[in-house]
């Protein structure tokens, strides 16, 4: 049996799995900075609307691969991750019809969405934790997909029937943000935080390094 040509194996693999990559990377760029300005919209109509200055609605940072903003006593990051996915082999999604027809769909970027506490990062409080309450699969065509908590996940699981469209976009980034803040936080276990170093009593008024998250133990 003749040697495969690995050359002609590369060039295949160059030309067209590495082209699709860099197709839903662009596309993906596209829709994420349509995603921001949703975003910016959104805590905008919040912050006219909510008239308790107390309350925080307000864009935290904004760059070309993220965007952070606070609501109440919560920080949302949205987050697109610069590299391109694709469904492992044993994924359910490769035996619909849609992916059948064309592999190439099964490529897709993501949109991470993490809560963090606004005061963990106010306080600069490091050991703190945050979570990641969903992340948003999205292909060349801009099917897409939702994991995570909540309703999003329960709305948003039907990759061939979903498009993201600015309207729905503009639903997630809602839902995301009601999640957060319904997250309440809980007092960890009192066996938790009974002993502390001597290094983190230093400075206690500023910053007491006691781990501080919605839950503790909780893991996506």
């Amino acid at each position: 049996m003749p040697d495969k040509n690995y050359h002609e194996i590369l060039v295949d693999l160059l030309s067209n799995r590495a082209a699709v990559k860099q197709d839903v990377y662009q596309i993906m760029k596209d829709k994420f900075q349509e995603f921001k300005e949703l975003v910016n919209q959104e805590i905008e109509t919040l912050r006219k609307e909510v008239k308790d200055e107390r309350v925080r609605c307000k864009v935290m940072t904004s760059g070309d691969f993220e965007i952070q903003i606070a609501v109440g006593s919560d920080i949302l990051v949205f987050h697109m991750h610069t590299n391109v996915f694709r469904f492992e082999d044993g994924h359910p999604i490769w035996k619909t019809s849609y992916l059948e027809e064309d592999a190439t769909l099964g490529y897709f970027g993501i949109i991470n969405i993490y809560n963090f506490l606004y005061d963990s990062i106010e306080y600069n409080r490091s050991e703190d934790v945050g979570y990641l309450i969903g992340r948003i699969f999205m292909n060349k065509e801009e099917h897409f997909m939702v994991q995570g908590l909540g309703d999003i996940s329960l709305v948003y699981s039907n990759f061939f029937m979903n498009k993201l469209t600015g309207e729905k976009m503009t639903e997630i980034i809602q839902k995301a943000c009601t999640f957060a803040i319904d997250f309440d936080s809980f007092a960890p276990p009192y066996q938790s935080v009974g002993a502390i170093r001597v290094d983190d009593m230093k400075n206690v008024l500023d910053n007491l390094k006691v781990q501080t998250g919605k839950r503790i133990g909780f893991k996506l």
